[in-house]
C-alpha cells in the first residue's frame, strides 16, 4: 500500500518556489485528471507496475512500495500534493532471475482504467539533476507494441538542458526516426516545474514545454516510414527508469551500471533522486469546446 505524505530529504523539498502558471486551455472539456491531492495514489485511476517487467536493459526492478512510489506535500510551487516516483538502491533484492537489478524503482499506468484517442495530455513535472536516469510521460496503443503506437510526450535521460521527445509504430520503433529534442533557454532547466504536453489530433502531433510548441509531427512525415497508428486508444504512463538503452546511448557510460556513473548512484542513495509529479490532465480535442 502506498502510504499516506511519504517524507521527503531536503535535497528534494529544497528548491525555490516558482508561481504557478496558468496552464489550463481556455474552453476545453477536461475529460480525465489526477491532482495527486488526495492521501494515496488513486488506484481507481492507476495501476502499478511489478518486477517482473523488463525493456530497454534497465538497470531497475519496478516495486509497489511507498519508498520508490507515494504522494508528498510540502513541495516549493506545487499545487497542493505531488505524486512521487523515485529509484532507491537495494542490491539483492530483485526477484528477476536474469536481471537482478541493484535499484528499485516505481511506474504507474491507467491502461484498463482510463484511455482516450486526440485531445490534448499534460503533466507539471520537476526532474532531478542526475546522469543517466531516465524519467518519462508518456502514452501506449493497448495492444502489441509497436503496432498500436506510443507517444513519448517527454523523455530526460540525465542532461538537465533537454527533453527528447519521440513516436513509435509499426516501421519507425526503436531508433526512430521521429525524434526530437528540446533545449531550455540560459537559466532554465529541467530541475524547474515544467508542463509537458501533446496535443493530439487526427492529422498531426504537437508537441509542447510550457506551451510553447517544439515539434511537429504529421501523417505524411510518419507515412515515410510505415503505418499511421495514431487513430487508436492510448493510456498514461510516469514511471522512473534506471539507466538502459537510451542513457547509454546518450552518455556510453559502462560502470558501475549501463548508462549510470557513480556519482548518480552516489546521488539516489541521499534519496535526493526524484521524479515530481504536480498534476496530469486529459482534455478533449479543441474542436469539442465546453460547455
Amino acid at each position: 500500500m502506498i502510504r499516506t505524505r511519504f517524507a521527503l530529504c531536503a535535497g528534494v523539498l529544497g528548491l525555490l518556489a516558482k508561481p504557478l502558471a496558468a496552464e489550463e486551455p481556455a474552453a476545453r472539456t477536461l475529460i480525465w485528471a489526477d491532482e495527486f491531492n488526495a492521501p494515496e495514489l488513486d488506484r481507481d485511476k492507476w495501476g502499478v507496475i511489478g518486477p517482473e517487467f523488463w525493456v530497454n536493459n534497465e538497470q531497475q526492478a519496478y516495486v509497489d512500495a511507498p519508498a520508490v512510489l507515494s504522494i508528498v506535500d510540502g513541495l516549493s510551487g506545487a499545487d497542493g500534493g505531488a505524486l512521487m516516483l523515485r529509484p532507491i538502491f537495494k542490491p539483492g533484492v530483485d526477484p528477476h532471475p536474469d536481471r537482478k537489478a541493484d535499484f528499485l524503482s516505481g511506474r504507474v499506468e491507467s491502461q484498463g482504467k482510463f484511455d482516450f484517442t486526440y485531445g490534448r495530455a499534460e503533466a507539471r513535472i520537476r526532474m532531478p539533476d542526475a546522469t543517466g536516469v531516465w524519467p518519462a510521460f508518456w502514452l501506449l496503443g493497448n495492444d502489441t507494441w509497436p503496432g498500436t503506437g506510443e507517444i513519448d510526450i517527454m523523455e530526460y535521460v540525465g542532461e538537465k538542458d533537454w527533453v527528447g521527445v519521440a513516436l513509435h509504430g509499426p516501421g519507425y520503433s526503436g531508433e526512430t526516426p521521429l525524434v526530437n529534442k528540446f533545449f531550455f533557454p540560459e537559466g532554465d532547466d529541467v530541475t524547474g516545474w515544467h508542463v509537458y504536453a501533446v496535443e493530439w489530433k487526427k492529422d498531426e502531433l504537437l508537441f509542447q514545454v510550457d506551451g510553447h510548441t517544439t515539434y511537429r509531427v504529421t501523417r505524411p512525415m510518419v507515412e515515410n516510414y510505415g503505418k499511421w497508428r495514431f487513430d487508436n486508444p492510448k493510456y498514461l504512463i510516469l514511471n522512473f527508469a534506471m539507466g538502459g538503452a537510451y542513457p547509454f546511448k546518450t552518455n556510453g557510460i559502462e560502470k558501475p551500471y549501463n548508462g549510470v556513473p557513480q556519482e548518480t548512484v552516489d546521488k539516489v542513495k541521499t534519496g535526493e533522486v526524484a521524479m515530481l509529479v504536480d498534476w496530469v490532465r486529459v482534455y478533449a480535442p479543441e474542436d469539442e469546446q465546453a460547455e
